[in-house]
């Protein structure tokens, strides 16, 4: 078997050894079909989310393949003092808030850079925590389906179950006691975009990647779960909620 990814000495090495026995002695992780993440070259990662936690989960489980788990995440982050400095070295990608046009640049380049070094990133579909009442995955955005089609790159579904009861839907802190509490997260297969390649800037396409991505990540979490989403995804839009995307280009 090749070596992993991770092998290679990095900045997540001393990371990891920081934050994984952290967050071991709050979750019990469990992984399924962990091989459904490509063990080398690109990829697009695509999650639920419904807890600040979530990416801690999220990253663990990634780095426990082999690869190491990149996100997408705000420019402005990378302007914080020494934040900024490990968000660079650890190879996120920044996202800014702006035009459209703007943003389709940003996901073409940050494509090209994927590629060019065989690195996946993690990408929430949601954009935000979802809004769905029961925290079923809510409608989604077009960054994560976006940055796949731009360069033919895997598009993975991934849900978890069980990081509520740590840090519930916005709390603030962290619910410490009992320690170890379980929390599954399973891979699905690739979602099936080859009739969709090079349609990007189609009216519809990138809508019905989205909503392709979508429901593979809640049928994973009906698995977790053992019960059926509700039959129509919840949109903020239509309950008065502000729709807010923090990670979404």
């Amino acid at each position: 078997m090749p070596a992993s990814e991770r092998s290679r000495p990095s900045l997540f090495w001393p990371l990891a050894v920081i934050v994984i026995p952290l967050v071991s002695l709050l979750a019990k992780i469990t992984v399924a079909d962990a091989h459904k993440l490509p063990r080398k070259g690109p990829f697009v990662l695509a999650p639920n989310h419904y807890s600040e936690f979530d990416p801690l989960i999220v990253a663990i489980a990634v780095y426990r393949t082999g690869r190491l788990p990149r996100f997408m995440a705000k420019d402005s982050l990378f302007r914080v003092p020494v934040l900024g400095w490990v968000l660079r070295r650890t190879g996120m990608i920044p996202v800014a808030r702006t035009s459209s046009a703007s943003a389709a640049k940003q996901t073409l380049a940050a494509s090209r850079e994927l590629v060019e070094n065989d690195r996946g990133v993690i990408v929430y579909p949601e954009g935000t925590l979802t809004r769905d009442p029961q925290m079923w995955p809510m409608r989604g955005k077009s960054g994560a389906v976006r940055l796949a089609l731009t360069a033919d790159i895997p598009l993975i579904p991934v849900a978890h179950w069980g990081t509520q009861a740590i840090m519930a839907r916005y709390q603030k802190g962290l619910s410490l006691w009992p320690l170890r509490k379980p929390v599954r997260v399973v891979f699905g297969d690739p979602v099936d975009l080859s009739d969709l390649r090079g349609r990007a800037g189609e009216p519809g396409v990138l809508a019905e990647a989205t909503e392709r991505l979508m429901a593979a990540i809640t049928a994973l979490l009906e698995q977790l779960r053992d019960e059926k989403a509700p039959a129509k995804r919840w949109n903020p839009a239509e309950h008065g909620q502000k729709e807010t995307g923090r990670l979404d280009p």
